[in-house]
């Protein structure tokens, strides 16, 4: 879903919108359902433990990718990863620890990440991935990106749990909506900004479910292969997709470097 606007791609902190950029995404939220998960439960660490600790992390990953000035692919999806593990905890720990029930963090989650596009297109006259060249507009994105976290975490458990769907048909359900709203962008002539962001959103609980559904007990709806197992699995995944980018983009600069 890649919006026709003209940018410099060298210039841009974040990466463009393709199928690599999709897999990825959706494989960090279900690895930072599942990681959230194994930290809490089988390190011991305790819900208010692993909380802490992966929030200071994530703070030294967000400074080193702020720290790159464009996108540099270890630095932006380490940020990704890892926010996606905090943005679970964030509502588990609402939810969990302050007895706040999912109905309404879902609809605190829905206003706060709707302020924050209000914001972030009051000041930047736009919300477009493609030009994130400045500090101001990527700290919009980034509390963008959390609050989608947040949101989606809350809405899958919400479909899942509370209204008892279980985690295949939620994770059905809203991957069935991300396919609607493609198919409304590339038939349609849906805005592509909005379609990437409603995708971005929905692509949380859709790879929330099938990461629960893989890591859960067969008790529980799940498939029994443990949060340690599908964390491995899909970490292994990304860093492979990284490894790819990476070597694409040194191969694309060294291109362009001949060419100049």
């Amino acid at each position: 879903m890649t919006a026709i606007i003209e940018h410099d791609s060298e210039l841009n902190r974040v990466p463009d919108v393709a199928i690599d950029f999709w897999l990825i995404k959706i494989m960090a939220v279900t690895m930072g359902e599942t990681a959230a998960d194994y930290l809490a439960v089988n390190l011991g660490l305790g819900l208010t433990g692993t909380s802490l600790i992966m929030t200071g992390v994530l703070i030294v990953a967000i400074a080193l990718q702020f720290a790159q000035k464009r996108y540099v692919p270890w630095a932006y999806w380490l940020a990704v990863v890892l926010i996606s593990i905090v943005g679970t905890l964030v509502t588990d720990n609402i939810v969990d620890n302050f007895g706040a029930r999912l109905e309404t963090t879902t609809i605190v989650f829905s206003v706060a990440l709707a302020l924050t596009f209000a914001a972030w297109y009051a000041t930047e006259k736009t919300l477009s991935i493609h030009t994130i060249f400045t500090t101001r507009r990527e700290i919009f994105y980034w509390l963008a990106i959390l609050f989608t976290f947040s949101l989606g975490t809350a809405a899958g458990d919400l479909v899942a749990e509370r209204f008892a769907l279980g985690y295949l048909a939620t994770g059905l359900i809203f991957g069935s909506l991300i396919a609607a709203i493609a198919s409304a962008w590339f038939f349609l002539g849906l805005n592509a900004v909005l379609a990437f962001w409603l995708a971005y959103i929905l692509t949380r609980p859709f790879g929330a479910s099938f990461g629960d559904l893989l890591s859960q007990p067969v008790e529980h709806g799940g498939m029994g292969f443990g949060t340690t197992f599908t964390s491995l699995t899909f970490l292994g995944c990304i860093m492979a997709i990284i490894l790819h980018m990476t070597l694409r983009k040194l191969i694309e600069e060294d291109e362009q470097a001949l060419l100049d």
